[in-house]
């Protein structure tokens, strides 16, 4: 009997209510994190596949670590079910943990490789909030369970692969031992591609269900910055409208991330952060990026120099601003 088709719900995030929202202690400061998503090589153009996917581009994270902890940065690696159940993957972070301290391993779930397979392959169901709650507590538990048969431990981070958390999965992650959520990407709206809608996502930290959640950072510049948050949605629905105002320094929507973002868009991005009184900034990015040929991003030799000239300019510029790292679990220490 085939599995039953996934239908997407197309969850708009609300907006937060103000007492939940995490104040971080004054000495806290103005911090930085980078949250890596750890995970197996794939076509981003081609059909969801649950087979033939490598993970080559593990053998960059030793030398990517070297270069970004030089430069001040704690990494947190969010592991997936396929790197998890690498034999090379456990070498490789047994050596950056004994290195490091402040190395962190969470968990990201990729539900279309992560086992049990009770669903059928489809772009609603790569949102892992698409599935039967029942269905997404048994991909978790194989997750944790892979995870902590790899590693040594339990993950207490946690971010939804392709952003596709949903409302009751907070609850889920907070019963798993799970303490801080990343699965939130305020400003974008996926639910043309079956996912949800986080336009109206706050940028900070809050509290949900249990647990802390921290959004990846998304910063708005241009002249209307300061507009509703419906405003950028709706320029999506006029053909080039959002690259006329981005063009025009009117609004740009800019993620904190190497990936696809100029380093002079960030730096903008970054000083309206902090001048906004911003107090922790939260980086990403794949980890398949970091070897040529894997993602759009980073294509080829010079793209991958872009990759990181982008870092060694960022990362400069936080410690001029007096901008330091934050690890996970300062990060958990200082929101309480």
């Amino acid at each position: 009997m085939a599995a039953p088709a996934i239908v997407s719900r197309r969850w708009r995030v609300p907006r937060v209510d103000r007492s939940a929202i995490v104040r971080w202690p004054a000495d806290f400061g103005a911090r930085y994190t980078i949250f890596v998503d750890t995970e197996e090589e794939f076509d981003w153009s081609a059909p969801f596949s649950r087979e033939g996917h490598g993970v080559t581009a593990l053998k960059a994270l030793p030398e990517a670590h070297r270069r970004l902890s030089a430069l001040g940065a704690a990494l947190t690696f969010f592991v997936d079910y396929p790197v998890a159940r690498d034999s090379g993957a456990r070498d490789i972070f047994h050596d950056l943990r004994a290195r490091d301290a402040r190395v962190a391993i969470g968990a990201q779930l990729h539900p279309w490789v992560n086992p049990p397979f009770d669903e059928p392959l489809s772009r609603a169901a790569s949102f892992a909030g698409n599935l039967p709650t029942e269905l997404i507590e048994a991909k978790l538990v194989r997750l944790n369970e892979a995870i902590a048969a790899a590693f040594g431990v339990r993950p207490i981070a946690f971010r939804a692969g392709r952003y596709g958390i949903a409302p009751e999965m907070f609850a889920l992650l907070a019963r798993h031992g799970y303490r801080l959520d990343s699965s939130v990407r305020p400003g974008f709206d996926y639910r043309a591609e079956g996912g949800p809608d986080f336009t109206a996502a706050a940028a900070g930290a809050w509290r949900e269900a249990g647990l802390i959640e921290l959004p990846l950072s998304t910063v708005f510049t241009g002249v209307f910055r300061g507009a509703p948050a419906g405003l950028y949605a709706r320029l999506g629905a006029i053909p080039r409208a959002r690259g006329v105002f981005a063009r025009t320094r009117l609004l740009s929507r800019v993620p904190l991330t190497p990936e696809g973002v100029p380093v002079e868009e960030a730096l903008e991005a970054i000083a309206i952060a902090l001048g906004e009184g911003v107090s922790l900034l939260n980086f990403a990015f794949h980890s398949p990026s970091l070897a040529p040929g894997n993602t759009p991003y980073v294509r080829d030799v010079s793209d991958l120099a872009r990759f990181w000239h982008w870092w060694d300019v960022v990362l400069a510029e936080l410690a001029r601003r007096g901008v330091r790292s934050a690890s996970l679990a300062e990060i958990l220490d200082a929101a309480g």
